[in-house]
């Protein structure tokens, strides 16, 4: 009776860590890497361009002009659809070269010159009162992760089986920031890349 008892509760106790396994192995699996449209991942060094994943409302994501002739350029979706816009390069704040994970503080940096004597690494703008809104543009600093640099840093998340762009910076422990989704804002005939509350559905194409 005892032999069976000891035979019994060993096979439970088999039986229960055979059926959480999967649990186990699943929390020590590692993050997911964002993927371009060909199912590879995103890296360090390579040019990619940021397209739209709903097709019909303009192109991939390209520099806009001066506003009131005025710099550092904005960030905007082109307005022709057929167009993929300029390529752009992907910094972890770590510095780390090779796979760029999801949720992660990025510089994001167009490869092209700009009329702006200013670099092309993404920020987000001061707050326009006119409109009420926070829009993206250019002239930001790469790297150096910190306080001075807060404004400089986006990350990629995951969006169903697509991708969205976020402004929520971890780069600096004690500073307030505005944590939201980049979205689009329509400007007269212009799409510019501000803060939303509707997040900008995005996909990767290697340039």
């Amino acid at each position: 009776m005892k032999a069976a008892a000891v035979i019994s509760l060993s096979s439970l106790l088999l039986v229960t860590l055979v059926a959480f396994s999967p649990s186990l192995s699943s929390a020590a699996s590692p993050p997911a890497k964002p993927l371009d449209i060909s199912g590879q991942t995103l890296l360090t060094g390579t040019g990619y361009y940021i397209l739209p994943v709903v097709r019909g409302r303009g192109g991939g994501v390209t520099l806009g002009q001066p506003r009131n002739g005025t710099c550092p350029l904005g960030v905007v979706q082109d307005q022709f659809e057929v167009s993929n816009g300029l390529p752009v390069t992907f910094s972890p704040a770590s510095g780390k070269k090779g796979v760029i994970p999801l949720s992660t503080d990025l510089n994001i940096k167009f490869s092209a010159a700009s009329i702006c004597v200013q670099s092309t690494v993404w920020k987000l703008g001061p707050h326009d009162d006119k409109t009420g809104q926070w829009f993206v543009t250019t002239g930001g600093a790469e790297g150096n992760p910190g306080r001075e640099t807060i404004s400089n840093w986006f990350k990629i998340a995951e969006l169903g089986k697509d991708y969205k762009l976020v402004f929520c910076p971890t780069v600096c422990n004690y500073c307030k920031v505005v944590c939201r989704d980049v979205g689009i804002y329509v400007d007269g005939a212009t799409r510019r890349l501000a803060l939303s509350d509707v997040p900008f559905r995005v996909m990767f194409k290697k340039a």
